[in-house]
C-alpha cells in the first residue's frame, strides 16, 4: 500500500514535468517566431532588405552583407529597439569599400576678420596639415576652426584644381564664403566697392581653371552719392544718360521706364545709392524727364533736391512756360525748380571768349585761351601740374580782364573733370562747357557730372561727351589666359628663342624676345602655363632631354629676373620627342629646336556626384535628387534691367 502511493505520486511529478517541457517548448518556439518576425518587418521598414535573421531560443542572430559600417550599425540599432539589445548576436559583415560609391568631397571655407572656419569631408590623400597652415597664413592672427573631416576614397578628378582655386580666390577675399567640390567652385562675398567688386570678378574670372566650374555672388555696399546727381538730355545725338542715381529698385525702374518713353535706346545703368534727398525722388525724376520730353530738346539736371531745366535754344516760349508750369505744379516738395531757355548768343566783336585745355593719348596737355589775370594762370598752370605732371603741360593762354567773374572757378573745375579722362579736351565759354574724350573707367561721365554740379550748382550749362572704352580700362583690358598664350604664340611665330650653340644661355637677340614676352606675362597675372624646350634629334637622346629641360629653366629664371610672376608656370624638356618638322633637312632641325608657351589645361571629365549619406543607403532605396537651378545674380540684375528697359 504504501509502495502503491510512492509510485503514484512518482508518476505525478513525471507527468507534471513533462507537461512543463512541452509547454516550455512550446513558448519558446512563439518567442523565437515573435522575434524573427518583428525583427524582419523592422528592418524592411528601414529598407534593409540585406539583411538576415534567425532566432535561435531567446537570441536573435544578425547575418548578411551591409553596405557600410553606419548601416551595419543602424540594422544592430533597429534591432535592438525590438529585442533587448543583449539577445543580439552580431554576424554581420560589412561590404567592401572599394565597390562602394565615394562620397561626394566637398568643403566649405568661411573667412571674416575674425578667422577663418572650415568645414566639410575631403579625400584622406589630401594634405589635410599643409591646407590648414596654408589659411593660417592667410588669417593673419584671427582663429582657424578646423572642421573638416575625411574619408578614404580616392581623388575625384577636378578636386585639387578646385581647392587650389578655392585657396587662390580667398587670398583676395576677405569676407567670403567658398565652397569647393570636384570641378565646381561656389564663391560669395563683399566688396568695399563696385569698382573694388568689378576688380575682383575680373580676377577671379581669369584664374578660374578651364575644367572648373565658377559660380561668383560678390556684392558692394551701396555707395554714399553727394550730391545725389542725375543729368539726361535730349539733343541731336539722341536721348542719354550723363548720370543715374536712384534710391531703390523701384525708382530705378521708373526712372529708366521713363527715359525709354523720351528716346533712349542704349542700355543704361542707374547707380542705387545713399544720400537721396527725398522718398520721392524717382516720382520727381520721371516727370522730369516727361517734361523734358515734351519739350523735345535739352537737359534736365538734379543735384539733391535743386532741378535746372534748360530747353534748347530756340523753343517756343509758350510751350516753355506750359511745361514748367506743369512740372512746378507736380514735383513732390522739397524739389525745386530752376527752367532756363537760352537766349541766342550775342558775339562781340573780339568773338566769343573761349578756354581751351587738351590731353593727348600720351598724357600732354596744352592750356590756351584766355585767363582773367596772371592769379588766375598760375592757378591754373599750378592745379594742372598738380593732376598731370610738371613736365607734361604747356600754357599759352592770354589774359583778358573783361572775363565773368566765375571764369576761375570754371576753369578749375573742367580742368579737374579732364583729368578723369584718358585722352580729350575742354571748352569753356561765358555759357557753357563742353568736355569730350575718352575713358577706361565706365563711371566718368556720372562722375563728372556730380563733380560739375557739386562745384558749380546746379544752374550751369555743360555737355559731356565721354566715351567709354574697353581697351583704356585697367580692369576690363586684362588679358585672358587664352589671349595670353595666342599674343605670346604670335611673338614666337616670327621671332625665335635661340641659345649659344650646345648650351643654355640665351643669345643678345633671344633677350630682346624674353623682354617682349615678360611684358604679356605681366599684364596677364597668374596664368598656369609650361615653358616646354624642344631639340632636334642630332646627339643622344637623354642628352637632347636634359638640353631642352635647361633651355626651358634657363627662359623662366631669366623671366624671373626680369619680375614676372613665376609661381604658376612650369618648365619642362621634351628633347626631341615631339617634332613639328623631319629631322632629315636643316630647316626642319631649326624648326624643331624651339621654345613654346602652352596654357596648362586639366583635363574635362564628369563623373556622378554623390553624397556621404548616398554612400550609407542600400542600392534598394532609390531616392530621387532633384538638382536646383543656381541662378547668377549677375544675369539676373542684367534681366532685370532689360525689362526695366
Amino acid at each position: 500500500m504504501r509502495l502503491s502511493s510512492i509510485v503514484i505520486t512518482a508518476v505525478t511529478f513525471a507527468l507534471a514535468a513533462g507537461l512543463s517541457l512541452i509547454t516550455a517548448g512550446f513558448a519558446g518556439n512563439v518567442i523565437e517566431d515573435n522575434s524573427e518576425y518583428s525583427v524582419r518587418q523592422a528592418l524592411d521598414d528601414n529598407a534593409m532588405h540585406w539583411a538576415e535573421v534567425h532566432a535561435d531560443g531567446l537570441q536573435v542572430f544578425l547575418t548578411g552583407t551591409a553596405p557600410s559600417e553606419a548601416v551595419r550599425f543602424k540594422a544592430l540599432s533597429v534591432t535592438g529597439g525590438i529585442v533587448d539589445a543583449a539577445r543580439v548576436i552580431d554576424q554581420m559583415t560589412v561590404q567592401d569599400s572599394a565597390l562602394i560609391e565615394p562620397p561626394r568631397f566637398s568643403v566649405e571655407i568661411l573667412r571674416n576678420d575674425s578667422g577663418v572656419s572650415l568645414i566639410g569631408l575631403v579625400p584622406a590623400a589630401t594634405d589635410r596639415q599643409a591646407l590648414v597652415r596654408q589659411i593660417t597664413a592667410l588669417a593673419n592672427e584671427g582663429q582657424v576652426s578646423d572642421l573638416l573631416q575625411t574619408a578614404d576614397y580616392p581623388v575625384p578628378e577636378g578636386w585639387d584644381e578646385a581647392l587650389g582655386f578655392a585657396l587662390k580666390a580667398l587670398k583676395t577675399l576677405p569676407r567670403s564664403k567658398i565652397s569647393a567640390s570636384a570641378g565646381e567652385v561656389v564663391i560669395t562675398a563683399m566688396s568695399d566697392s563696385p569698382t573694388e567688386k568689378r576688380r575682383m570678378e575680373t580676377e577671379l574670372s581669369r584664374a578660374v581653371p578651364s575644367d572648373t566650374r565658377m559660380m561668383l555672388d560678390i556684392s558692394a555696399p551701396r555707395p554714399v552719392i553727394t550730391p545725389f546727381t542725375l543729368r539726361f538730355l535730349i539733343d541731336e545725338a539722341g536721348a542719354r544718360f550723363d548720370a543715374c542715381s536712384a534710391d531703390d529698385d523701384e525708382a530705378r525702374r521708373r526712372i529708366l521706364a521713363a527715359a525709354v518713353s523720351a528716346g533712349l535706346s542704349d542700355k543704361a545703368s542707374c547707380t542705387i545709392g545713399l544720400g537721396v534727398p527725398s522718398p520721392k525722388w524717382g516720382t520727381a525724376v520721371e516727370r522730369a524727364i516727361v517734361a523734358l520730353k515734351e519739350l523735345g530738346a535739352g537737359s534736365v539736371t538734379f543735384a539733391d533736391a535743386d532741378i535746372t531745366l534748360v530747353a534748347a535754344e530756340g523753343t517756343d516760349q509758350a510751350l516753355f512756360d506750359r511745361v514748367v508750369g506743369e512740372l512746378e505744379n507736380n514735383l513732390p516738395t522739397v524739389f525745386a525748380l530752376h527752367p532756363v531757355l537760352p537766349k541766342p548768343e550775342r558775339t562781340s566783336e573780339q568773338g566769343t571768349p573761349e578756354f581751351v585745355a587738351t590731353l593727348s593719348p600720351e598724357g600732354l596737355v596744352q592750356l590756351r585761351g584766355r585767363l582773367n589775370d596772371e592769379l588766375t594762370r598760375s592757378a591754373s598752370e599750378s592745379f594742372a601740374h598738380a593732376r598731370f605732371g610738371t613736365k607734361s603741360v604747356h600754357t599759352a593762354a592770354r589774359l583778358d580782364d573783361t572775363l565773368p567773374k566765375s571764369w576761375p572757378l570754371r576753369v578749375l573745375t573742367g580742368i579737374d573733370a579732364l583729368s578723369r579722362l584718358s585722352n580729350g579736351a575742354l571748352n569753356v565759354t561765358p555759357d557753357l562747357i563742353t568736355v569730350s574724350g575718352n575713358t577706361g573707367n565706365p563711371d566718368a561721365s556720372a562722375e563728372i557730372a556730380r563733380l560739375m554740379v557739386d562745384k558749380l550748382g546746379d544752374a550751369e550749362r555743360f555737355e559731356l561727351n565721354v566715351t567709354y572704352l574697353e581697351k583704356l580700362d585697367p580692369i576690363a583690358s586684362i588679358p585672358t589666359p587664352d589671349e595670353c598664350e595666342a599674343q605670346i604664340a604670335e611673338i614666337l611665330s616670327t621671332r625665335k628663342i635661340n641659345f649659344e650653340p650646345g648650351s643654355d644661355t640665351p643669345d643678345s637677340e633671344a633677350r630682346v624676345v624674353i623682354d617682349d614676352i615678360a611684358d604679356i606675362l605681366k599684364l596677364c597675372g597668374e596664368v598656369r602655363m609650361e615653358i616646354s624646350g624642344h631639340t632636334d634629334s642630332q646627339g643622344r637622346e637623354e642628352m637632347n632631354q636634359q638640353l631642352s629641360q635647361a633651355r626651358a629653366q634657363a627662359v623662366l629664371n631669366a623671366l624671373r629676373e626680369r619680375r614676372v610672376p613665376t609661381n604658376a608656370l612650369n618648365a619642362t624638356g621634351y628633347g626631341e620627342a615631339d617634332p613639328v618638322a623631319g629631322n632629315d633637312t636643316e630647316e626642319g632641325r631649326e624648326a624643331n629646336r624651339r621654345i613654346e608657351f602652352r596654357l596648362i589645361r586639366p583635363k574635362v571629365t564628369r563623373e556622378t556626384e554623390t553624397t556621404l549619406e548616398s554612400a550609407e543607403q542600400t542600392s534598394e532605396e532609390g531616392a530621387d535628387i532633384a538638382a536646383e537651378e543656381v541662378i547668377n545674380p549677375a544675369d539676373a540684375a542684367s534681366e532685370e534691367g532689360s525689362n526695366d528697359e
